[in-house]
């Protein structure tokens, strides 16, 4: 083996996580892991305190734990994004390459910054303004239900009926999440929906604190968000990106005015294609692993059924996915502390 073999880097693709990721048990995420970004935290907290909202260190370590106001729109994606970001800036550069990002919802945000599309103050503004945007409305709400079968593997003839049983009680797709299909439409459409479904522990899961996104009903939050973040200015990202379509943004093929126009529209009103967004991540870049950006772990068991939709690394099962993972890891999950560690630099 050549001395160049042995310090080839280890192509990694970025995926960032979106709302639901910070709970109880990851607050304080950035004092634990995050001071040496003393400077950059001081700004969030700077813009977050000139719109008169709480710190996003304060959040994160000194107002105690509470759902109802760490998992509010305007919070929460915030949190999120400076966890992620964070994140991102610690991975070492020496021992892993990062040839695209995606993400899910809040997480194409995220991207943005991620992939040098926006420098992170003006992503904060954006995730800040959108945050609040959707408190301040909060139109209808989320429902999750899997479409894949006890071992991950897919259900095509389920996902099918899924679809369509939303359609007849009034409710849409937001999400594609692989094996999990979330559905956003309002409270009585959800009901129906929720009724309709075979119960299946601890599905159907409604999502607290979560409006339609991704649906029909967030048109009065576009037209608001498009006349608020009109002065956005977008670059071509220094690394690719991958959306809610699939498609992908390269440094030398992305047009800003559209990069604004998707996310201040398309993304925001029609269904989030996550799935596709990890499959094309694979089939595209060829990656050695994947690395999920904190906090949290949760997206977790739907990058493996996205996965296994794909036959990628030749995962075909939930077993093979776990043994995988235990022998030669294909996901790097930063919200896992042993998992964590192999992508930091050296002490």
């Amino acid at each position: 083996m050549s001395h160049k073999e042995i310090n080839r880097k280890e192509r990694v693709v970025l995926i960032c996580p979106g709302r639901g990721t910070y709970n109880q048990a990851e607050w304080g995420y950035l004092k634990r892991y995050h001071t040496d970004k003393a400077e950059l935290l001081e700004a969030f907290d700077t813009f977050r305190e000139g719109a008169g909202q709480p710190g996003l260190q304060a959040l994160d370590s000194e107002l105690p734990f509470q759902l109802k106001l760490h998992s509010r729109g305007d919070h929460a994606s915030a949190l999120i994004y400076a966890c992620a970001y964070a994140d991102a800036l610690s991975i070492d550069p020496e021992r892993y390459e990062v040839v695209a990002v995606t993400g899910n919802s809040l997480g194409w945000y995220i991207t943005l910054a991620a992939a040098g599309s926006l420098p992170p103050m003006i992503a904060l503004e954006l995730i800040n303004t959108m945050g609040q945007l959707m408190q301040e409305a909060l139109i209808g709400g989320q429902l999750i239900y899997p479409c894949s079968d006890e071992q991950w593997v897919p259900q095509p003839e389920l996902r099918a009926s899924l679809l369509a049983l939303a359609t007849e009680q009034g409710a849409e797709l937001s999400i594609d999440l692989g094996g999990m299909l979330v559905f956003g439409g309002q409270a009585d459409a959800l009901q129906r929906l929720s009724d309709k479904l075979p119960p299946r522990d601890p599905f159907p899961m409604k999502l607290h604190n979560h409006a339609a996104f991704h649906t029909s009903l967030q048109q009065p939050v576009l037209e608001k968000a498009r006349n608020t973040l009109a002065h956005l200015a977008f670059n071509p990202p220094s690394i690719p990106m991958i959306d809610g379509r699939g498609k992908i943004w390269t440094s030398w093929s992305s047009d800003p005015q559209l990069l604004w126009d998707y996310t201040l529209g398309h993304q925001l009103v029609k269904p989030y294609d996550f799935a596709r967004a990890i499959q094309v991540a694979v089939k595209e870049f060829a990656p050695d692993k994947l690395v999920l950006l904190g906090p949290g772990s949760t997206l977790g068991g739907s990058i493996a059924q996205s996965l296994i939709q794909a036959g990628a690394y030749n995962l075909t099962s939930k077993a093979d996915f776990i043994a995988r993972q235990q022998s030669d890891p294909v996901l790097l999950s930063m919200g896992i502390e042993e998992q964590r560690q192999r992508l930091l630099p050296p002490e």
